[in-house]
């Protein structure tokens, strides 16, 4: 459910800031094709992990946010965070010696 490149950093983001647009999610990874993002949130969608509101607007509004079951992966969420930041100062420590 959250394998991917992208599925465990969007999850984060909506973690971290609750609603997000599609343009919002896309400025937070800048390497991202629309094709990708646009399946990532369709698989995390169709996984029951985040909500996916659509307003009749024109132009059309569509909002993100993680549902309950992608709420209850939060507290996962932050020991992987940890491991992340951790790593990434062990590498940087290693290429300073």
């Amino acid at each position: 459910m959250v394998g991917g490149k992208y599925k465990l950093v969007i999850l984060h983001k909506l973690s971290m800031y609750g609603v997000m647009r599609f343009n919002e999610l896309m400025r937070e990874f800048p390497n991202i094709t629309q094709r990708t993002l646009t399946r990532q949130l369709r698989e995390l969608e169709s996984d029951g992990l985040i909500n996916r509101q659509v307003y009749s607007e024109v132009p059309p509004k569509v909002e993100y946010s993680l549902s309950e079951t992608g709420k209850s992966l939060y507290p996962i969420l932050l020991p992987i965070e940890q491991w992340g930041l951790d790593y990434m100062q062990k590498i940087q420590n290693t290429r300073l010696v």
